[in-house]
């Protein structure tokens, strides 16, 4: 039996969704994998729960959801005010999670993979802007730096072309990347103008309550970015050409129907060039999602083409990628 030290960096939903994988799936992990996940610490925003024997996951869910915060625990354990930096230095660990939103989190994606440690991540702006350092990194200090999440949530496009693709020369990559601006554009082909398609999206939780990421294209460009990373080699955000769907018309989409097509932001992925722009598709193409789903088709010298579709959002759907690659990360280190 192989145990695994792991630091939770980030316990807002997703990180409470990956502890609920931990806790609910833990038998399977022992007799499929010989894997046993002792999570070392916790990190949210009000501070870090140390505890290396192990923190009681159950329990730290009863908190958060009780009083939305860690520190709320204190009487009980002491809670850190440690840096990201300073916690990955300190706290003794095989695996850094990193489910968190944070822009500047690569320093200590770095900080973790100089000391040893496997570095297991959802967070895109790491990868759109430093892929080409931080995988250096890993690959000098021999160490998983796994990413799955960051792209499609768990529906495994990123291990399709890093693992699966070996033989293979990408060509061209097109794919709907943003569930949001696909759910907006939906309610639009239904009649809603932008703004009301855009509120309702909000009202549901689909859209933030700043929905500039989505809207104006950077979410899905960074995925693009990390897709072009994986497929054609090293690239950044500010060489991507990106433009969202905030200047799109009930009009146009309403004359998008009538030819028999939708309009979708659509990701283009070639060797040295990213684009992500609204396209009018056809409504028999694999491109035209609904709902939370995500398409990536993709096309090769020796398979033609190839089209990869599932959930794009979604929490059981992103600690599905999160949990996938942290049992990777431990096989790869245990020797399994």
């Amino acid at each position: 039996m192989g145990e695994v030290r792991v630091s939770l960096f980030g316990f807002g939903n997703v990180g409470k969704a990956v502890a609920r994988v931990l806790v609910e799936k833990q038998n399977v992990f022992r007799e499929k994998y010989g894997l046993s996940f002792r999570v070392v610490s916790i990190s949210d925003t009000s501070g870090t729960l140390w505890l290396p024997e192990g923190v009681d996951l159950r329990e730290a869910l009863l908190v958060k959801e009780t009083f939305g915060r860690l520190s709320s625990w204190a009487n009980e354990y002491e809670v850190y005010n440690f840096t990201p930096v300073e916690a990955v230095k300190e706290i003794e660990a095989d695996i850094v999670v990193d489910v968190t939103n944070e822009g500047n989190a690569h320093g200590w994606h770095l900080t973790a993979l100089r000391e040893g440690k496997a570095v297991v991540t959802s967070n895109k702006p790491p990868l759109a802007f430093h892929y080409a350092e931080l995988t250096g990194e890993a690959e000098r200090r021999n160490v998983p730096y796994l990413f799955e999440a960051t792209v499609m949530a768990g529906t495994p496009v990123i291990g399709l072309l890093r693992e699966n693709l070996l033989g293979d020369t990408v060509e061209r990559i097109e794919a709907v990347l943003n569930a949001t601006t696909t759910f907006i554009l939906s309610r639009m082909e239904m009649g809603l103008d932008f703004e009301e398609a855009l509120k309702q999206a909000q009202s549901l939780g689909i859209a933030e309550r700043d929905p500039s990421g989505d809207i104006l294209g950077i979410d899905a460009g960074y995925k693009a970015t990390i897709l072009h990373c994986v497929a054609f080699g090293p690239k950044t955000f500010d060489e991507a050409r990106v433009k969202g769907i905030a200047e799109i018309t009930l009009g146009e989409v309403q004359r998008a129907r009538g030819k028999g097509k939708t309009i979708r932001l659509v990701g283009t992925v070639e060797r040295g060039s990213i684009t992500v722009e609204p396209k009018e598709v056809p409504l028999d193409s694999p491109l035209a999602v609904e709902s939370h789903e995500n398409v990536a088709v993709i096309w090769t010298d020796l398979l033609g083409k190839l089209v990869i579709k599932g959930a794009g959002a979604g929490l059981k759907e992103t600690a599905s990628g999160v949990v996938s690659d942290v049992i990777k990360a431990a096989l790869t280190l245990t020797g399994g």
